[in-house]
């Protein structure tokens, strides 16, 4: 398929998929004058790019799980840890949309003299708290990248 077929079928732009090309989350497998060709599998591909986006993960981290013969790798613990990253998320999105709705109709004086209010600050407080702590999957990922990087070129 030509990249113009692969954009109608992706709904993605063509400019979109030259910079996947160009990050190296899909190959294209030659030209037919100007335009790239690619496999009919790089649909699957762009599925999976998507469906990595809608979780959360970066570009970089799903290159990381995509593997060079086109076939994922996934890392099962990077996919746990993204998930409880999500849980802590709701937990935290959840604790702020009680807070408003509580504070939308509390009677006290003012909301700082409200004890819902107040403990459900503290929670708000608790989880952000928390996930400055911890590091991110994207700098787990890069420290896995460029532990990888650094193996290859002490074999060379």
């Amino acid at each position: 398929m030509d990249i113009a077929e692969v954009a109608k079928r992706s709904g993605l732009p063509a400019s979109t998929l030259r910079y996947y090309e160009e990050k190296g989350l899909i190959a294209s497998v030659g030209r037919r004058g100007l335009r790239r060709l690619f496999n009919a599998n790089v649909l699957e591909g762009l599925a999976l790019i998507a469906l990595g986006r809608s979780a959360g993960f970066s570009l970089d981290e799903i290159a990381s799980m995509l593997g060079t013969d086109g076939q994922p790798q996934i890392d099962r613990q990077l996919l746990a840890d993204k998930a409880d990253e999500l849980d802590a998320t709701v937990r935290k999105l959840a604790a702020m949309r009680d807070g408003l709705r509580h504070a939308a109709i509390c009677s006290a004086p003012s909301h700082m003299e409200c004890p819902t209010f107040r403990r459900l600050l503290g929670l708000a407080a608790a989880g952000a708290a928390k996930s400055a702590r911890k590091p991110s999957i994207k700098a787990r990922v890069d420290s896995g990248l460029r532990a990888g990087r650094d193996r290859s070129s002490r074999q060379e």
